[in-house]
């Protein structure tokens, strides 16, 4: 019964539609005969009795005839296919041009086959005509903009401010002010081009530049503001957004230059702040070219590839054309999900997903001697900060083991190149998983050296020591002579919408009403976006020699306080008044702030400026195959306090916060 009403509803839609356009040619077809009969009356002072017989009974005999004519000219035209509700300067062309062309065909063909009217009759006439079919189709949007004017002034709706006064802005105000999707009113506009200050656009004032945005919030209650800059720079507009910040007003924006290109500039186009405005930057988009060459036919391992940063390194991967991807992973629901993503967008793609934990020496084994992957990209790791902090001696397990077990496996299977992707949590680090971290990279550093000494032989197995399984005892054939493995960390904060990262967090709160919980109010953080950092971590790979600490440039830090602040207000509501902000205090290990680098460490530039290398830290690598000895065989034992220090003893940057 459904579906009959829904075909009933379309069926009458689309014969209302064809009525409509029956109207219209009947319209025509009268308004013509109008026009020209008007043009005589005219031309004889509006008295019907003085117009001359030898005038009148032609015009009689061909004006229905020439209607007919003006009917069919204008259909090839499309003045009866057009959305006049849209109607704009492209339909008033068209009508000018039809009409204009039927009125000179009436002219030649009636002075030279029929009669020689006045000379007024075929001006008057054509300047009717032109009219009467012109002012028809557009009386439908004058209607439509008395109607939204009223509503416009009306008092539902929201008081819109709109930064820009360019084309986008325009188009924007015009939208709003024409049209039914809102109830909203613009009241002011803004933009930094002083020639366009105390200036109207459609009818409303340019006020200012970004400068006087809070002081005209508050002179025309000002509660929404719209964002029509889609050109603008990513600092300029970072800037703006900061200042719209500072007010309660919710703010939108439109989302790039292809709806300014396509036309798409309407309310319904215009999306939330996103929080990638607010880093101050333009997106990066590094040449990959070099990672297309160096990942291209090469059989490629991802270690926790169903994560955040494992699944999008799986994403990129796979698009460079890899011989074979090997996706590593112990979480199978997120993995099955990257799995299905891949197979549908990629069919061609050699891909094998493979579940097992980097803690599992023969599960290693197994995976290493069976892919024998060239590339390793390494993302398995236990994260959380304050979950860790609970449970220090799985952080070490699965971090500083796992790492371990991985690296040992890569060597021992001829690898060309191994990639820790690490976390700038490892500098100076106050708490276990920060230490955990710091603890890869001194490994991947202690396997460099080895190698590049000779001596990899001498880098001890421990697969017997530290296992899970007692008789977990898998041996590889040992490390051949010429092993030229490539160890290299990469190091970054951290990234926007990655698993229980501050952002999806900060957004539930706001969806419940509150409060939203931030540590502390100077906290700061770097962030970057999830395939920026992807990105990049590709093409410090491509760099790598052995033995670097790749750290990529994350911009300018944020304020968590004021990130949490801009997330309310562009949810439309007002910190502290509508959303409370609870401060809970740091956490347990957490720091006021991140560090990319040591102090003890410099940098040196690479090919890509966003990507530098951090000098290593120099330390005895067999005294730290020692200490990492007795701190695996503390963490099976699950010993929390003897963990605790003996990493303390083993990374000497560690100090635990209080």
């Amino acid at each position: 019964m459904e579906k009959r009403v829904e075909k009933l509803k379309k069926r009458l839609k689309m014969e209302h539609w064809k009525f409509i356009t029956v109207l219209l040619v009947v319209y025509d077809f009268l308004a013509v005969h109008a026009a020209y009969f008007a043009a005589l009356w005219v031309r004889f002072d509006f008295v019907y009795s003085r117009i001359p017989l030898n005038f009148m009974d032609p015009f009689r005999h061909y004006i229905t005839l020439y209607a007919l004519f003006c009917v069919v000219v204008f259909s090839m035209f499309r003045l009866y296919n057009s959305m006049w509700r849209f109607a704009s300067y492209a339909e008033l062309v068209k009508t000018l041009e039809a009409s204009f062309l039927t009125s000179a065909v009436h002219t030649l063909v009636v002075t030279l086959f029929i009669v020689r009217m006045p000379i007024s009759y075929y001006f008057l006439g054509a300047i009717l005509q032109f009219i009467l079919v012109l002012g028809i189709r557009f009386s439908y949007r004058f209607l439509l903009f008395l109607r939204a004017r009223r509503r416009y002034y009306g008092e539902n709706g929201a008081r819109v401010m709109v930064i820009g006064a360019g084309a986008a802005g325009q188009m924007l105000l015009r939208d709003i002010s024409t049209g039914e999707a809102t109830a909203d009113r613009v009241v002011c506009v803004i933009d930094d081009n002083p020639n366009k200050w105390n200036r109207y656009i459609e009818g409303v004032p340019i006020v200012g530049g970004r400068n006087d945005i809070p002081a005209n919030v508050k002179k025309y209650s000002v509660n929404k503001i719209y964002l029509a800059i889609p050109s603008a720079p990513a600092p300029a507009k970072r800037d703006i957004l900061a200042i719209c910040s500072k007010t309660d007003c919710e703010l939108k924006q439109l989302p790039g230059m292809y709806q300014l290109v396509s036309g798409q500039v309407s309310v319904k186009a215009m999306r939330d702040i996103a929080i990638e405005d607010l880093l101050g930057r333009e997106p990066i988009r590094p040449d990959l070219h070099e990672v297309y060459d160096f990942i291209r036919g090469k059989r490629v391992l991802v270690t926790g590839g169903g994560g955040s940063i494992g699944s999008e390194l799986c994403r990129q991967i796979a698009a460079h054309e890899p011989q074979q991807l090997i996706i590593f992973d112990i979480y199978e629901n997120s993995t099955y999900g990257i799995q299905l993503e891949l197979r549908e967008k990629y069919p061609a793609l050699d891909m094998r997903v493979l579940i097992g934990s980097v803690r599992d020496s023969r599960r290693l084994k197994e995976v290493f001697e069976t892919c024998r992957p060239e590339i390793v990209y390494h993302a398995a790791a236990h994260k959380h900060v304050p979950l860790m902090e609970d449970s220090p001696c799985e952080a070490i397990k699965n971090n500083a083991i796992g790492t371990y077990k991985t690296a040992y496996a890569a060597m021992a299977y001829g690898c060309r190149k191994f990639v820790l992707i690490s976390t700038d949590k490892a500098v100076n680090p106050t708490n276990i998983m920060g230490a955990s971290k710091r603890l890869c990279e001194m490994i991947i550093q202690s396997f460099d050296h080895k190698i590049r000494e000779g001596k990899a032989a001498e880098i001890p197995q421990l697969f017997t020591h530290i296992a899970d399984d007692p008789e977990d005892e898998a041996q590889t054939d040992g490390i051949p002579a010429d092993t030229a493995t490539e160890f290299v960390a990469v190091r970054f904060g951290n990234v926007l919408g990655s698993n229980g990262s501050v952002i999806p967090i900060f957004r539930k709160q706001i969806e419940q009403g509150g409060p939203v919980t931030v540590t502390h109010p100077d906290i700061i953080r770097y962030f970057m976006t999830i395939p920026e950092a992807v990105s990049l971590v590709l093409l410090a790979g491509t760099y790598a020699h052995g033995g670097e600490i790749f750290v990529l440039d994350m911009g300018e830090p944020i304020k968590i306080d004021t990130l949490a602040r801009n997330m309310i207000r562009q949810a439309g509501f007002r910190p502290d008044v509508d959303i409370k902000i609870a401060y809970t205090g740091l956490r347990p290990g957490e720091k006021l702030y991140e560090e990319r680098l040591m102090a003890e460490e410099g940098l040196q530039k690479t090919e890509n400026e966003l990507i530098h290398i951090g000098k290593p830290i120099p330390f005895d690598t067999d005294s730290f195959l020692i200490k990492l000895d007795a701190l695996m065989k503390a963490a099976y034992a699950n010993d929390e306090n003897d963990i605790r220090r003996l990493v303390e003893d083993t990374v000497s940057t560690y100090h635990p916060a209080e």
